[in-house]
């Protein structure tokens, strides 16, 4: 048979549910291998999951055939997936979209054979059909075999480090469909069989194998050192053969062959093999290394009773429109093998048709002995593929994968709290390595995915992509000797005064009062009191600190009385002394100078920017303004708690040199957790967070971490975020890229109990809109100045680029 129609010569019966039935008479149970991402799993990850695979296997039938497949096909990004409907969305889309990546598929079978026996011939027509004794309806036998296989499949979905998930007859299908028509798109094609070449439609194939013991080196691991990120200090693990996964940038398919043997007979064949090697008169150098890989594997099932001997099959088809680059590939592949101390075989002739064929995984049972290798299951779990590309979640923020910079989606609110509890985030690294720059990213996109955002920022980082947004936005600077317009006590009616507001306010003053000392309960009825009695009682209604003041001053003599409140829980003459400072001519009475509340203002901006670079210094002025901050956001964001929210502290070290300033913000975490929110910091270095229990708190309640190059290390990072090793390994392995054609920076990012190194590549209209400072800055804005228009600024200045 030298040409194949696959239409006329279809492998497959029938497919009920995953069930495969083949038409040579083989029952196969399939399954897509959910796996984990590539550079995410660490040297111990990857001893569990080979630890994994063994467990289930081990149990399975005598004769089982397990067939993994892990097809890697070059394709280009469609950017069908991303948010396309802003300006900066559209920019994104169209930069990313037709870049080259290498899609991975990652199948398992488990096969019933027809013929379960040791021996099979060399060759054998894998689309006969039988027509006596075919399986086509589930019979006592198969119901066994699926029963063990279930059980097989249930322990590595319970493990959570892997998932199989049942394949669907579509998947069957297209699977079959690809295989025979050479991955040819768009049209239909034959395969051309011949002892010369082997071709389908613009594709040529061929293919290396690893098919005897001969083919090993001395040693085999479930991991390996990656040279690419490994430095002097760390060592960064990868899988033992992920050097032909998705490393090797070219069309292939990884076919791992394994045949569950009976251990018993087994250990009398090779006995008896060895006792012939022993005696053989030609015995060479090839026949003694043989020998003793032998001896090897009967001493270690004497040894082990763990033990399970199999024989198996690798190899790794690939294709490619020309010989030359058929060759290219070839090279490289036994380049990585050599890597491995591993020697492949080349076949040639028919060999090479019966390797191709017989790696469909309705045929995987047709090799033979002489294709081959004796080992030991666990030896044979070494060469599994067990990582995959990087995933997109269904909705999140957009950063790229390490291996093709491609778009990644990642869920970094997880709205279903599926990985974590808190979404508050932390942004760390150094001055000058682009801590802004990655919170415009993400809070932009946030923004445009309709969520809202307040930030607290101390160095003018936001205002040119707030801009963006000219009816959304509001930016509340202050200015030296002015207020912010936000007057916490103003009411409109009555009915304002609810307990949850007195509960707020009454929190405010004890904050103004500053007493050192926790409030007690009794100190805050206290203060509820005379808030409600002030409500209820004062003439003038413009409502304010001012007026509060004067209101207990002016029934100082007769208040606690006629409240029946004793002087121990509130003291008079304390609070009209501290407050005396923020009314009349006091040092700054300026901040609550205002009547009528203006918070009105921000009540339906979406992005709202208080830019306090001016009193970053004054602790006084800071602390206050952040308290009337947290008051405006109580009446008006927060009002609505189905609304998501965040709110970023940029240049947070600055606003926790001063004490009170801590405490407060620490308040919002508190508060963050009864609202649909998230609380976003960004420090040079988490030492700038004091080593007490309020820092503490904010850490515990921090679940997703940003974290850039920094040159000093992360050692103490990993101290006080509890990071694991592999963490330390993977913050170690950032690399930046900040010339050539695409430009990207690598940051580490930990999203509850997962982490993984990602890339941040903007397009020029992105990284414009980012900007912050310097002579680029500058021009862009000055072209805004001229237009009135950010985007138009932006597209202008793009355009001279």
């Amino acid at each position: 048979m030298n040409k194949l129609n696959f239409l006329e010569y279809y492998p497959i019966l029938d497919v009920q549910d995953h069930v495969i039935f083949a038409s040579n008479g083989n029952v196969i149970l399939g399954y897509t291998c959910d796996l984990p991402e590539i550079y995410s799993l660490s040297e111990a990850d990857f001893e569990v999951i080979h630890g994994i695979w063994f467990q289930a296997f081990k149990s399975l039938p005598v004769g089982t055939v397990i067939h993994k497949q892990d097809i890697y096909h070059k394709s280009s990004y469609t950017s069908e997936d991303l948010p396309n409907t802003s300006f900066l969305e559209q920019a994104t889309a169209n930069h990313f979209k037709g870049r080259d990546y290498l899609k991975h598929e990652s199948y398992l079978f488990f096969t019933m054979p027809m013929n379960k026996g040791m021996s099979t011939a060399k060759y054998i027509n894998p689309f006969i059909k039988y027509d006596k004794g075919i399986c086509k309806t589930v019979d006592r036998q198969v119901e066994q075999f699926m029963t063990a296989v279930g059980d097989a499949v249930s322990y590595v979905n319970n493990s959570r480090k892997l998932q199989l998930q049942p394949i669907d007859i579509e998947r069957v299908e297209n699977l079959t469909w690809q295989y025979f028509n050479g991955f040819n798109q768009g049209f239909l094609t034959d395969m051309n069989l011949n002892a010369k070449e082997i071709s389908a439609g613009d594709h040529q194939f061929d293919v290396l194998a690893i098919n005897n013991e001969g083919c090993f080196g001395e040693l085999v691991g479930s991991s390996k050192v990656n040279d690419r990120f490994t430095s002097d200090d760390f060592s960064f693990h990868q899988g033992f053969i992920d050097g032909i996964g998705l490393s090797l940038d070219e069309n292939h398919i990884i076919n791992q062959i394994i045949y569950l043997d009976d251990k018993h007979k087994w250990r009398k064949l090779l006995e008896k093999k060895i006792e012939e090697l022993k005696k053989s008169s030609n015995f060479g150098t090839q026949n003694k290394v043989i020998l003793k890989k032998i001896e090897d594997v009967v001493a270690q099932i004497n040894e082990d009773e763990t033990s399970k001997i199999i024989r198996g099959h690798l190899n790794v088809m690939f294709w490619a429109k020309d010989k030359d680059k058929l060759k290219d590939i070839a090279s490289k592949i036994k380049a990585e093998f050599k890597e491995l101390d591993m020697l492949p075989y080349y076949p040639k002739g028919e060999e090479r048709k019966h390797y191709i064929l017989n790696s469909f995984f309705c045929h995987a049972s047709n090799f033979s002995n002489e294709d081959l290798y004796v080992t030991d299951l666990k030896h044979a779990l070494c060469l599994l593929i067990n990582n995959t590309n990087y995933k997109s979640d269904a909705t999140g923020v957009i950063f790229n994968d390490r291996q093709f910079n491609i778009p990644v989606l990642k869920d970094v609110w997880d709205e279903g709290k599926r990985r974590i509890k808190a979404r508050n985030f932390a942004i760390f690294a150094p001055t000058g390595e682009g801590k802004s720059f990655l919170a415009n990213n993400i809070l932009r996109q946030y923004f445009e995915s309709k969520v809202r955002l307040v930030i607290i920022d101390l160095g003018g980082s936001y205002s040119k992509f707030a801009k963006l947004y000219p009816e959304d936005h509001i930016i509340l600077r202050y200015e030296q000797g002015k207020n912010l317009g936000i007057n916490p006590f103003y009411i409109e009616s009555k009915a304002d005064i609810t307990p949850e507001r007195l509960e707020d306010l009454s929190i405010f003053i004890l904050e103004l009062l500053a007493t050192g000392q926790e409030a007690t309960k009794a100190q805050e009825v206290a203060i509820k009191k005379v808030l409600r009695h002030y409500y209820l009682q004062a003439r003038d209604k413009t409502y304010s600190l001012s007026g509060l003041y004067q209101f207990v001053d002016n029934r100082k003599d007769q208040l606690l009385k006629d409240l029946g409140i004793q002087e121990r829980y509130f003291n008079l003459y304390d609070f009209l002394h501290v407050l005396s400072e923020y009314v009349g001519d006091g040092l700054y009475s300026f901040l609550f100078n205002t009547d009528a509340d203006q918070t009105y203002k921000i009540e339906d901006k979406r992005l709202i920017v208080f830019e306090l670079d001016e009193v970053r210094d004054n602790k006084e002025i800071l602390s206050v303004m952040l308290k009337l901050i947290k008051s405006a956001i109580q009446r008006t964001i927060w009002r609505n708690r189905a609304e998501k929210g965040i709110i970023l502290f940029d240049e947070f070290a600055k606003q926790l040199k001063f004490k009170n300033v801590l405490e407060s913000v620490e308040f919002y975490y508190q508060a963050i957790r009864k609202q649909n929110g998230a609380i976003g910091i960004i420090l040079q270095s988490i030492n700038q967070l004091p080593d007490n229990s309020t820092s503490a708190s904010i850490l515990e309640n921090t679940q997703v971490v940003y974290s850039l190059h920094n040159e000093k290390g992360y050692d103490e990072l990993k101290k006080r975020l509890n990071l694991s090793s592999h963490d330390l390994n993977q913050l170690r392995s950032i690399r930046n890229n900040l010339s050539g054609k695409r430009k990207y920076t690598e940051m580490f990012i930990k999203i509850g109990k997962t982490s993984n190194i990602f890339r941040l590549e903007v397009p020029k209209e992105v990284f414009a809109a980012y900007l912050t400072d310097g002579q680029e800055n500058e021009a862009i804005m000055a072209l805004y100045n001229k237009t009135g228009n950010m985007e138009k600024a932006i597209k202008a200045y793009v355009k001279d680029m």
